[in-house]
C-alpha cells in the first residue's frame, strides 16, 4: 500500500528520502551551519510523514467504508432474493398481495380480540329476547328491526369492552392460557389495547344515549360497571379473583340483564306498551341463570394452569377440574330436565312438541359429549368448552317456541 501511494503521488515520495535530498533541493542562506540544515530537514521530514499517515488513514477508512456498505448491500440484496421480498428501490410500489395479506391479520387479530363466541352469544340472545316482545304479526315491521339493530350494535359494542378489559389486565395470565391472543401474543400493544376498550365503551354509551331508550341505556352502564369490576386491578376490585363474586358478575349480565332489559327495550321503547312478564320470559331468564353458572364455572376449567400460577381461587383451583366439570354437566342436565317439564305442560301442542323434543336432543347430545372429553387434556376440554357455547346458541334458537 505504501509503495502504491508513494508512486502515484510523487512529492510525497520525495519527503521520504534521505536528508542529501532535502539539502540539494532546498536553498539555504549563507550563513546557515550545517547543523541548521539539518535540524531543518528532520523537522520537514517529520511533517511530510504526518502528512503521508493522515492521507494513508483517510484513504483506508474511505475504502473500509466502501467497502462495508457494499457488503451490506450484498447482503441485503441476498435476504430480499431468498424471501421474495421487493427491493429498496421498489419499496414505494403498490404490491396488492402484500396490502391484502395485511388487512387479513388486522382483522384476524381484532377477530380474536373481540372474543367472537361471546359476540355471537350476546348478539343471539338480544334478537331471541326480541321476539318475546312479539304480540301479533304486524309486530314484525321495520321498527322491530331498527329496535333490535340498535340494541345488538350497542351491546356488541359494550361486549368489546368488557372482553378487551379482561384482555388488558390479564396479559401475563394469558401467556400461559391463551397465549393466541393479540395482547399476550404481542401483535397489539397495551396501548392499542386501551384505544380499542376506550372507542368502544364511548360509541356504545354514545349510541344508548342517542336511541333514548332507559332499558337499553342502564342495561349497557350497569354491563360496563360489572365488566369493569370484574377484571380491572383496583383496591376491592377484579371480583374474578373470587369465585362465587365472578359468577354473580356473568349470571348477572347473561341471565338478567340480557333477558330483562333487551326485553324491556322492545316492550316499552320500540312499541310503547306496558311491560308484561311472559311465561317465555321467565323461563328464558331462569334457563339461562342455569346456563350462565355453567359458563361461569367451566371457563375457568382449561385455564387452570395460568390461575394457580396468578392467584387467581377459581372454583376449578380449589375443587378440581374433574368435580367442576360433572358439576357443570349436572346443572345443564338439570335445566333440560326442568326446560322438558315445562314444555310438557304448554297449552300449544306445536310448542310442546318442539319444547321436549329439542331439549330432550340437546340433553343426549351433551351427555354422548361429555363421556367423550379427556380432562387431562387442555384441547379437549376447551373444545367441549366451546360446544357448551353451541348449545346455549342453540337455546336461545328455542326459546321464542316456548309458550
Amino acid at each position: 500500500m505504501n509503495s502504491l501511494l508513494l508512486g502515484s503521488f510523487p512529492h510525497l515520495s520525495s519527503s521520504l528520502t534521505s536528508g542529501g535530498d532535502c539539502w540539494g533541493k532546498t536553498k539555504f542562506k549563507a550563513g546557515h551551519s550545517p547543523r541548521e540544515v539539518q535540524v531543518y530537514c528532520g523537522a520537514r521530514n517529520i511533517l511530510e510523514r504526518q502528512r503521508v499517515v493522515r492521507f494513508q488513514h483517510h484513504h483506508s477508512g474511505c475504502t473500509v467504508k466502501k467497502s462495508t456498505i457494499y457488503q451490506e448491500n450484498n447482503a441485503k440484496f441476498l435476504v430480499h432474493a431468498a424471501s421474495g421480498q421487493p427491493f429498496e428501490s421498489e419499496s414505494g410500489a403498490y404490491n396488492p398481495e402484500s396490502t391484502s395479506k395485511s388487512v387479513k391479520n388486522a382483522l384476524d387479530a381484532f377477530y380474536r380480540f373481540s372474543r367472537p363466541h361471546t359476540v355471537i352469544g350476546t348478539a343471539l340472545s338480544i334478537l331471541s329476547v326480541s321476539l318475546l316482545a312479539i304480540g301479533k304479526l304486524s309486530d314484525i315491521s321495520p321498527l322491530f328491526f331498527t329496535g333490535v339493530l340498535e340494541a345488538v350494535a350497542a351491546a356488541l359494542m359494550m361486549n368489546i369492552y368488557i372482553v378487551g378489559l379482561n384482555q388488558l389486565t390479564d396479559i401475563e395470565i394469558d401467556k400461559v392460557n391463551k397465549p393466541y391472543l393479540p395482547l399476550a401474543s404481542g401483535e397489539y400493544s397495551i396501548s392499542t389495547g386501551v384505544m380499542i376498550v376506550t372507542s368502544f365503551s364511548i360509541m356504545s354509551f354514545w349510541l344508548g344515549w342517542v336511541v333514548g331508550s332507559w332499558p337499553l341505556f342502564w342495561a349497557l352502564f350497569i354491563s360496563f360497571v360489572l365488566g369493569t369490576a370484574y377484571s380491572i386491578n383496583l383496591p376491592l376490585l377484579r371480583w374474578k379473583r373470587f369465585a362465587f363474586i365472578a359468577a354473580v358478575c356473568i349470571l348477572a349480565v347473561r341471565a338478567v340483564i340480557v333477558q330483562l332489559a333487551f326485553y324491556l327495550h322492545m316492550q316499552t321503547h320500540v312499541y310503547g306498551r306496558p311491560p308484561v312478564f311472559s311465561r317465555p320470559l321467565i323461563f328464558a331468564t331462569a334457563f339461562m341463570s342455569f346456563f350462565s353458572v355453567v359458563i361461569a364455572l367451566f371457563k375457568d376449567i382449561p385455564d387452570i394452569e395460568g390461575d394457580k400460577i396468578f392467584g387467581i381461587r377459581s372454583f376449578t383451583v380449589r375443587l378440581g377440574q374433574n368435580r367442576v366439570f360433572w358439576t357443570c354437566i349436572s346443572l345443564l342436565e338439570i335445566a333440560y330436565a326442568v326446560a322438558i317439564l315445562v314444555g310438557a305442560t304448554s297449552s300449544y301442542t306445536w310448542s310442546k312438541c318442539i319444547t321436549i323434543l329439542g331439549h330432550g336432543i340437546l340433553a343426549s347430545i351433551l351427555w354422548k359429549r361429555a363421556k367423550s372429553v379427556d380432562l387431562k387434556s387442555k384441547a379437549s376440554i376447551t373444545s367441549c368448552y366451546m360446544f357448551i357455547w353451541k348449545l346455549f346458541y342453540a337455546e336461545y334458537l328455542l326459546i321464542p317456541l316456548v309458550r
